[in-house]
């Protein structure tokens, strides 16, 4: 979908705090955009409040310019979400660096549209391998999950006696050991 003429917003992520985005900041400079939102946050971080207001600022007809395609989403899926989302609002989305990402043109939308169908389509295919091959490993003989606690000999056996250590009731270490068989109070719980 060829969006119309807009303002051009560029958004900047670096993903520590001694990272500098100057790069990224020079090059959205030289595509003559109107605005540039900064973040320091990492991908992985739901928490980026530029990227909120960026996303607030965008109206129909805007394009929204970044560096690189790992600026702006976590991974695939999560970067095809978020065009998808824009196009949907009239928003155009374009990369600077490597010009897979442009829904600005026919051509660009056309590549994006192949990125998104061969994620769906791993997807797809991850979704069929995973009980095939859990299948495959439990007729090796091979489960998943934590491995139990107790063995087979030990479930016959039943628990093993287990020794606390004993009960003080208040008293401290030398008083028992100068008596230590008087006869101690029952413990009371203090609430």
């Amino acid at each position: 979908m060829a969006v119309g003429v807009g303002d051009r917003i560029g958004y900047a992520r670096v993903s520590t705090a001694d990272q500098d985005p100057q790069l990224q900041l020079d090059a959205l400079s030289a595509a003559d955009r109107l605005k540039v939102y900064t973040d320091t946050a990492t991908g992985t971080k739901a928490d980026r409040p530029q990227w909120n207001a960026c996303l607030t600022d965008l109206r129909r007809g805007d394009t929204l310019i970044f560096w690189k395609i790992d600026r702006l989403g976590r991974n695939l899926r999560d970067l095809i979400d978020i065009v998808t989302t824009l196009q949907t609002r009239g928003v155009g989305v374009r990369s600077l660096t490597n010009g897979l990402v442009d829904t600005t043109t026919a051509h660009g939308s056309f590549v994006f549209g192949m990125f998104a169908l061969m994620a769906e389509y791993e997807a797809a295919l991850i979704k069929e391998r995973t009980p095939a091959g859990l299948i495959a490993a439990r007729a090796r003989g091979r489960t998943g999950g934590r491995k139990p606690k107790m063995t087979p000999i030990s479930d016959q056996q039943g628990p093993t006696h287990v020794q606390r250590p004993p009960v003080h009731h208040g008293r401290d270490r030398p008083v028992l050991r100068r008596h230590p068989h008087d006869h101690l109070p029952p413990h009371h719980h203090r609430r």
